[in-house]
């Protein structure tokens, strides 16, 4: 049995692999202030939860220094690009200062720790001509939720090799699945659909639907993460996705045969940082062993019939 720490534990992903270390015997604490993360989303399963923000540096190094991790995944992010446009200083103190914090912290107490995930973002490519996107590709954080993202996974790498400390990055391009959270302007495009076609609500469509992106089901994710962290060989970044390129047009239409229904759609100007085209390279992550299990139209399929479970 490991003894894990995942703060964000109560978001879509977080929550997630949860349930999976749960199931697999661990004993898993999660940290959560439930801005964006629900609580119902872990209430069943035996966990250990904190409400409580991350920035909240005394606290963090109080449970650090009791809990005494095997592993720690950290995904509690403002994961809003919008958000970090209108509050950059605020949300810079989450997605990189906390982390920073949280990584000097370990080093400097000389915690014991079997592996230290920091959740990155396809958004660090930005718009650059480089495709598919490999992690070695030039980067271009178009806002300060892509910038604070790249300096964070830069942070988890170089703690990594200049401290010997066992820390890997994931850059997440486009997730979805079951607990995301329709409400997220930003990560949940297609929560944000799953929801419009269920309820008959009208989705706002930013562009003309021609934008592309790499969609990859949670499962398929939470299983990439556990592979990475068993099996990365030294501190770096992987992207996690299925290496596939969709529009969400095609995405649109995909979904609307599985539900039976017609989405409502309004049609707006594209915002501003908002990437055109989006897919990964993963033949790094492949290189481990890792290979998704959900085809996009499986996922949407399952995503669809367990919606408001």
């Amino acid at each position: 049995m490991s003894n894990v720490l995942i703060t964000g534990g109560a978001g879509f992903i977080g929550s997630n692999l949860a349930h999976k270390l749960v199931a697999n015997g661990d004993n898993v604490t999660i940290v959560d202030d439930l801005s964006m993360g629900k609580r119902k989303n872990i209430a069943d399963i035996d966990v250990t939860f904190y409400e409580h923000d991350v920035c909240d540096h005394g606290f963090m190094h109080n449970l650090l220094s009791k809990g005494r991790f095997d592993y720690i995944y950290y995904l509690a992010a403002v994961a809003s690009v919008a958000d970090s446009v209108e509050r950059p200083m605020a949300t810079h103190q989450i997605n990189q200062e906390s982390v920073v914090d949280t990584l000097d912290y370990l080093r400097t107490q000389h915690l014991p720790l079997k592996r230290f995930l920091f959740t990155s973002s396809a958004a660090v490519y930005g718009n650059l001509p480089d495709f598919p996107k490999k992690e070695s590709s030039h980067v271009q954080p178009l806002t300060p939720y892509a910038i604070d993202k790249y300096s964070s996974e830069r942070y988890t790498i170089d703690y990594g090799q200049l401290y010997d400390m066992p820390t890997v990055a994931v850059r997440f391009f486009n997730v979805y699945g079951p607990r995301q959270n329709p409400e997220s302007p930003y990560s949940g495009v297609l929560s944000i659909i799953t929801d419009c076609l269920n309820s008959g609500k009208t989705f706002s469509l930013y562009g003309d639907g021609s934008q592309t992106r790499d969609f990859i089901y949670v499962d398929d994710v939470v299983n990439a993460l556990l592979t990475i962290v068993d099996k990365a060989p030294e501190p770096d970044v992987y992207n996690v996705a299925n290496g596939m390129e969709t529009s969400l047009s095609e995405v649109i239409r995909t979904y609307e045969k599985i539900a039976h229904s017609q989405l409502k759609m309004e049609k707006k100007d594209s915002r501003n940082g908002d990437i055109s085209k989006s897919r990964a390279d993963v033949t790094k992550l492949q290189s481990l062993g890792f290979k998704p299990k959900w085809t996009l139209e499986s996922g949407l399929k399952n995503y669809w019939s367990t919606y408001g479970e």
